[in-house]
């Protein structure tokens, strides 16, 4: 397999996206709702099953953007971080999807990005499709910069979500079947 730093490269990361994957939501650090007013769903990185034959420590940090479901929820567009959080000097990998609430769902919530889904979804199963990679995972000065960056990630993970193409509709019909990661 390739090392993450060739992973990173736009044509390799194109061979390995969209990857699925399945696991449980866990508590996380507590950070992207409290600090920071973006909630994420924290996966358990010991139970998560991968569509591609790549490792959770072979797959390349950063911002990605995809589609996810909970439990029996609808399938929600995802700003999806990967990796270490270096603004907060992690040493465990993480997968954190933020899901992206539209407009007219009603369980939205005013939160710092004001698109919210605000629900705890702890020990339900979280089935994500990385579609696309935004950009590497980067250490911010301060946690005005960091949530600036999140917005902004937030919004291109919306406006790619809202793009129509075979990829992205394959994947959400994935997302919303009971199809396992692994193909």
């Amino acid at each position: 397999m390739s090392t993450e730093a060739e992973l990173r490269e736009p044509h390799l990361m194109n061979q390995i996206l969209p990857i699925r994957m399945t696991s449980r939501v866990v508590r996380g650090y507590g950070r992207g709702s409290k600090e920071l007013g973006i909630p994420t769903a924290n996966l358990d990185t010991e139970q998560l099953k991968l569509s591609k034959d790549v490792t959770l420590e072979e797959f390349p940090t950063g911002i990605y953007w995809g589609v996810s479901r909970i439990a029996d929820q609808s399938v929600y567009t995802a700003a999806v971080s990967v990796g270490y959080n270096p603004t907060y000097g992690n040493d465990t990998k993480t997968i954190e999807p933020h899901l992206i609430a539209p407009e007219h769902d009603p369980r939205r919530h005013a939160s710092s990005t004001g698109e919210t889904l605000l629900k705890d979804f702890y020990d339900q199963t979280c089935r994500l499709s990385l579609v696309g990679y935004m950009r590497p995972e980067l250490p911010f000065e301060g946690l005005d910069k960091l949530i600036e960056a999140i917005k902004g990630d937030i919004a291109k993970a919306v406006q790619l979500g809202n793009e129509i193409n075979d990829t992205l509709t394959t994947e959400k019909e994935w997302v919303q079947s009971d199809e396992p990661a692994r193909g």
